[in-house]
């Protein structure tokens, strides 16, 4: 498997450098190769920018660099500049002519990456678009902007599902049980959804799904939280703490008496942030209906005023 991951991330790049031109000593027909446009559109958005800034943020080699960065001075694209603080060292700005032949590259490639997305039409270009910033994401965590919570939309209580299948199959050997009760909880929840009284929020990040979770009516004013999940990319920056706070908001709100739910003590993390919300634990259970025996535990948080 660790093989066919290697040679299909392989497969992708060759497509995806003919594809954008990568290799050629003119990207996209203008004056400069690739890494001289990422270069030029660097400085460009980074400007007052140093060296040895740009070396760190494009793990370029310093020599090479060097000599790009004369290369543009020569054409008269850029310009040095002595800094106050620090006498040694030199700013980097484009000229009034470095700009315009960034501009040239900068539509030049706007222009291209539209003409790619205009091949690909409806939930196919917003599957692609979705697809490579999770790729981002994933290869990156760290690059992701702050994290928004918005209620579900269409498609999306089925993918959560799916999702936690997926991860706790992989982390807890939980398999086919879970994922029917998962389906379940989905299902209901869209048969009878009533956004006076129920709702799922979503948290993502820079449009990527990073987390969810669900309130359901109980019946006799009790509500309950249901389906929590953080993606691991988006783990640490307070998602799981920020939907639980949104579920006992939310419950407040509409009047209920009390949110419960149903968690397993080997989910340490989880029941952190349940008993910092004010969550007490009340019941303990074993159960097999993962097909392995587990501790479930009912927590309560009352409401009442």
């Amino acid at each position: 498997m660790e093989h066919e991951d290697v040679t299909a991330i392989r497969r992708f790049n060759r497509f995806y450098t003919q594809t954008i031109g990568a290799l050629d000593a003119r990207f996209l027909g203008t004056e400069a190769s690739l890494p001289k446009a990422r270069l030029l559109f660097e400085i460009a958005t980074r400007e007052p920018v140093t060296a040895t800034v740009l070396q760190d943020a494009l793990g370029m080699d310093a020599g090479y660099l060097s000599r790009v960065v004369a290369r543009f001075e020569k054409r008269g694209w850029l310009m040095r500049e002595r800094r106050e603080d620090d006498a040694r060292a030199r700013d980097l700005r484009l000229t009034e002519a470095g700009r315009d032949a960034f501009a040239i590259v900068d539509h030049r490639q706007s222009d291209a990456v539209n003409d790619l997305l205009g091949t690909v039409e409806g939930q196919g270009r917003r599957d692609l678009v979705e697809a490579l910033t999770r790729a981002r994401l994933l290869l990156d965590p760290a690059s992701g902007g702050p994290f928004v919570i918005r209620p579900f939309r269409t498609g999306e209580p089925a993918l959560i599902a799916a999702r936690q299948s997926l991860l706790y199959a992989e982390s807890h050997g939980w398999g086919r049980e879970l994922e029917v009760i998962e389906s379940e909880v989905t299902a209901a929840f869209l048969r009878d959804f009533n956004p006076t009284r129920e709702q799922c929020w979503v948290a993502e990040i820079d449009g990527v799904m990073a987390g969810a979770v669900f309130v359901t009516d109980e019946g006799n004013h009790n509500a309950r939280l249901r389906l929590l999940h953080v993606e691991p990319f988006a783990r640490r920056r307070g998602i799981g703490d920020a939907l639980v706070e949104c579920c006992v908001g939310f419950a407040r709100e509409t009047g209920y008496r009390s949110l419960v739910l149903w968690t397993h003590t080997v989910l340490e993390s989880a029941r952190r942030i349940y008993a910092a919300h004010g969550f007490v634990c009340v019941e303990t259970a074993i159960h097999d209906r993962f097909g392995v025996p587990l501790q479930g535990e009912t927590w309560r948080l009352d409401l009442a005023a």
